[in-house]
């Protein structure tokens, strides 16, 4: 079951450059960045209501996020709901045959339990579900 908008993720080229728009134009709270090793990226987290903002800069010229940036710039990246059991949710999606990326959880920013739906199964839309883990 769908929760809520856990966040919404933007792709940057450069978080320190992205940082003032979100926490000193728009005055979002700052939480702090992280580096997710497996995902090749660099992120930055921005409070808005129950829901945060994403920034994702690739920390390796092969990331998914550098690839997105070369084919379309900066901008939203994926959308990120939050959800319960995600293995469950997975399966259930699978046999509704929805096109999955992931079909087995794997780790993301805050020690979260995320994968990922497929572009084409959601209308152009790269679909994040996540478990949280520790903010």
């Amino acid at each position: 079951m769908l929760k809520k908008i856990n966040h919404i993720g933007v792709a940057v080229a450069s978080i320190e450059e992205a940082t003032p728009y979100y926490r000193d134009t728009l005055g979002m709270e700052f939480e702090g960045t992280e580096v997710v090793a497996e995902q090749k990226v660099k992120v930055a987290f921005f409070v808005v209501g129950e829901s945060r903002i994403e920034l994702l800069e690739p920390t390796a010229p092969d990331s998914p996020v550098a690839r997105f940036l070369e084919k379309n710039g900066p901008g939203v990246h994926h959308l990120a709901y939050e959800v319960t059991d995600l293995e469950q949710r997975l399966v259930a999606l699978k046999a509704q045959g929805v096109r999955l990326i992931d079909e087995v959880p794997r780790t993301g920013a805050h020690g979260a339990r995320i994968a990922f739906l497929h572009p084409k199964a959601s209308g152009g839309i790269l679909t994040e579900l996540c478990e949280p883990g520790e903010h």
